[in-house]
């Protein structure tokens, strides 16, 4: 490309021909192996790499690669025929939920990867209700119809009941498990076959004899769902007219783009049968930068709300949804180009910080390898150089033209480990490295624990916290000691307190302190935070000391009193107060607010919170009966049972402190053959006995 920033941009295809496209899945229902089969397909790689051998190269990292799942986010970028995909490969294990999160905040459109043996799985639901969440448009891959037990039936089934979603066939397969060869076309109406091993060959045939049937009863099906999203489609089919496939396309594309169904496609890529057709649906169904609505946002000087178009003439507007830390190049910013172009060199304001930036380089990415770019448009998904102060979720946009985009939100951290360098140099690494990997991972914190003098590091899970601590040690040079899992609790309030007063009084040679507050708190409803609001109508407290009462108190609310986890829902009004005309300060005011809270959390009877995890087990009938046994002694209770063929799903509620080494457990339990999802649900009350030991451990008693 070539062009001038928000100026007449040449570009080398045209924005109807760009598609932004995730791919995600259930952990190990093959998106790493449809990714990698894309790529060689398009021409962009020359050899298929596998997951099992720990070479496919979208799963760079070196922790990808031993143990054969997705950890992040992959970009990468190919041409199918005359158009442009640029493509996100997700993770699928929950530890990582929040880069499907992130990823599908950019995207246009997705591509549901399901195993035809095992359907609709727990993490292929999670992200399922995330793109819902951001009404993206999907078509279904069901993967793996070579294995024992594939089945297309069921897999739709528990598409339409798991999901809620209304899944249209427009394929069906020629034979199955080890006789599974090729596909039908249900609107070609054609079998569509490969006649060598690498797949590359492919083509249309007639449909098999003893096939024929049953593809015009499924082409039938599908023609019912899909008329209703073309008078002309319809037209024809009630009438039994000859209807062309440029008519059906166009209603399957209708009904794809505002999400009333989901086009499936079957096919194994490990067997490399299926892919291009999946590439073209790709195309045909799944929209252009131009076929979602504009991006809106809101003026950061005037609060107004505005809109960009996709257009490389309009304003410059982009969000940077990844930062990632590249040993070459340092540290990169993936970002989504809405609207305008964007120059290499180029000064652009980040909105969200109000400070402006100079783009360095541009790169298109290709998993961890880079081609440099000198222009950017609308529609393109890059890595930028440069953006010193740019974080997730940060609205990159032309300084002339202000826009600020609706901000991403992650989920607090529900699992922490304490970890020290082993000598004084790795101290030095350590505190650097943790600072690059918390700018990469918004769900990544690290905090520092002044009695203790530990450094904390918080994830979503073990296998997340593990990754952490392997990257560092391993990319980063950091010999460090870690200790163990530990649960991030929460303490909140039972009852109200009110009248509580709050002073601080400091008298010196000079000007003194003076801050006198009172406050009513009072308990408020499960995961609904902090509130605060001022009651105060006469200048006992001037209005310029209030937003120091508020914030003294939400730093005191950072340590609770009973172990000193973070105080959480709970609201406090401020009532009354005084101030004195000249020693009265914003400083004397937030220590007042923060010695009122204090007294007020003693009086209205704190307890303890701990996370409770939603667990789905699915499990062997055989083995029922040990896996409830094992859930009742984790203190866990079960909310209800799936029966599936020969299996039993299990929906658990169990606390997160119950659950470490679960994994190892189980597989012991069931030898081997029942797996388990689990994510975060709520914070509950900690039994009174549990509560004893978990601040007697704390206190060090």
């Amino acid at each position: 490309m070539a062009g001038e920033t928000n100026g007449r941009v040449e570009r080398d295809l045209p924005l109807a021909n760009v598609r932004d496209i995730g791919i995600m899945a259930h952990i190990d229902a093959g998106k790493t192996t449809a990714t990698e089969r894309i790529l060689y397909y398009t021409g962009k790689t020359y050899k298929m790499g596998e997951v099992h051998d720990g070479a496919a190269v979208m799963d760079w990292m070196v922790q990808e690669q031993e143990r054969g799942i997705t950890i992040t986010s992959a970009a990468t970028s190919c041409q199918w025929g005359d158009f442009r995909i640029n493509i996100i490969d997700t993770p699928g294990h929950v530890d990582f939920t929040m880069e499907v999160e992130r990823s599908l905040r950019v995207l246009d459109g997705a591509v549901a990867i399901f195993d035809a043996v095992e359907g609709v799985e727990p993490q292929s639901e999670t992200v399922w209700r995330q793109a819902d969440r951001y009404r993206v448009p999907r078509i279904c891959f069901v993967n793996k119809m070579d294995r024992v037990g594939a089945n297309l039936e069921r897999s739709l089934t528990s598409i339409r009941e798991r999901l809620d979603a209304r899944p249209v066939a427009v394929q069906i397969p020629v034979g199955l498990e080890e006789t599974f060869t090729g596909v039908i076309d249900l609107v070609a109406m054609k079998s569509v076959a490969w006649f060598d091993e690498l797949g590359e060959e492919w083509g249309y045939e007639e449909i098999p004899p003893d096939m024929r049937d049953r593809a015009e009863e499924a082409r039938h099906e599908m023609l019912e769902v899909v008329a209703e999203f073309d008078d002309e489609l319809l037209e024809a089919y009630i009438h039994n007219e000859e209807i062309g496939e440029e008519i059906i396309h166009r209603a399957i594309r209708r009904g794809t783009l505002d999400a009333s169904i989901v086009p499936v496609l079957c096919g194994s890529a490990l067997k490399n049968r299926g892919v291009q057709p999946l590439l073209d649906a790709v195309t045909r169904y799944l929209p252009s930068p131009l076929d979602v609505p504009a991006v809106e946002g809101e003026n950061p000087y005037t609060g107004e709300v505005e809109t960009r178009p996709p257009a490389d003439e309009a304003p410059f507007s982009a969000l940077a949804f990844k930062i990632m830390s590249d040993p070459y190049v340092g540290k990169l910013t993936y970002f989504r180009v809405y609207s305008g172009s964007l120059k290499t060199g180029a000064f652009i304001l980040n909105s969200s910080k109000g400070q402006k930036e100079r783009v360095g380089r541009i790169l298109r990415m290709h998993a961890n390898h880079r081609e440099d770019v000198d222009t950017v448009c609308a529609g393109d998904i890059v890595a930028g150089v440069g953006l010193k102060k740019t974080s997730t979720g940060d609205t990159l946009c032309d300084p002339s033209h202000p826009l600020l985009l609706e901000q991403m939100s992650f989920p607090e951290p529900v699992i922490s480990v304490a970890i020290e360098p082993k000598t004084k140099i790795d101290q030095d690494r350590l505190s650097e490295s943790l600072t690059r990997l918390s700018d990469e991972d918004p769900t990544f914190r690290v905090t520092y624990d002044d009695e203790s003098g530990q450094t904390i590091i918080s994830g979503m899970g073990e296998l997340h916290l593990e990754v952490v601590v392997d990257r560092l040690l391993r990319e980063f040079q950091v010999d460090a000691n870690v200790g163990k899992p530990q649960v991030s609790y929460r303490e909140t309030v039972t009852r109200p307190a009110r009248g509580v007063r709050g002073r601080f009084i400091r008298q010196t040679g000079g000007r003194g302190q003076f801050g006198d507050v009172e406050i009513d708190l009072a308990p408020t409803r499960r995961g609904s935070g902090y509130s605060f609001e001022s009651k105060m109508h006469g200048g006992e407290v001037p209005k310029e000391y209030i937003p120091a009462v508020d914030r003294g108190i939400s730093e005191a609310a950072t340590a609770g009193p009973l172990a000193g986890y973070p105080l959480v829902d709970f609201e406090v009004r401020l009532v009354d107060g005084s101030h004195h005309p000249v020693d009265s300060s914003e400083l004397a005011f937030k220590v007042a607010g923060s010695m009122a809270l204090k007294e007020a959390v003693k009086r209205a009877v704190p307890m303890l919170l701990e996370p409770i995890m939603r667990m789905e087990i699915s499990v062997p009938e055989d083995y029922v009966g040990e896996v409830i046994s094992d859930v009742n002694g984790r203190r866990g209770r079960i909310e209800h049972i799936e029966h599936e063929a020969g299996r039993q799903m299990l929906v658990v509620l169990v606390p997160l402190a119950e659950t470490f080494g679960y994994a190892t457990d189980l597989r012991s339990l069931t030898q081997g053959r029942a797996t388990y999802h689990m994510d975060f649900f709520k914070y509950d009350e900690v039994p009174a006995g549990i509560a004893r030991e978990v601040i007697a451990r704390v206190r060090g008693h």
